[in-house]
């Protein structure tokens, strides 16, 4: 595992209380949440979004953004560089927004995209 310093990837406050309450909750306060992205979907990537409390793996790069701790997987960095992850609510949607620079388009249901 090592220290990412050539890659961007953030929360927003809203996200990292939202972190921190659900590993609260799971009884893992010294969790992390692992974001990444997989072949699939409508447009060809989705999201991952994955709370986890083993080690992470010997290649993930960590990031701390807001006072929570993030891993991403050396192949999903590259797309999610730059990337902001958002909590949103409103009266149709509560979860996690991927905010992505790298994003050339969304699929209709918004849980796919292409770079």
């Amino acid at each position: 595992m090592e220290e990412a310093t050539s890659y961007h990837v953030s929360v927003s406050p809203n996200a990292a209380e939202q972190i921190k309450k659900q590993l609260s909750e799971r009884g893992t306060p010294e969790g992390y949440l692992r974001l990444g992205i997989k072949g699939g979907g409508c447009s060809g990537f989705s999201y991952v979004l994955q709370f986890e409390d083993g080690p992470p793996k010997e290649r993930d790069l960590t990031f701390e953004s807001e006072g929570v701790r993030l891993v991403i997987d050396k192949k999903s960095v590259v797309y999610l560089n730059g990337t902001t992850l958002e909590w949103e609510q409103s009266l149709l949607y509560r979860g996690f927004k991927f905010i992505n620079p790298n994003e050339k388009s969304r699929c209709g249901c918004g849980q796919s995209f292409t770079v």
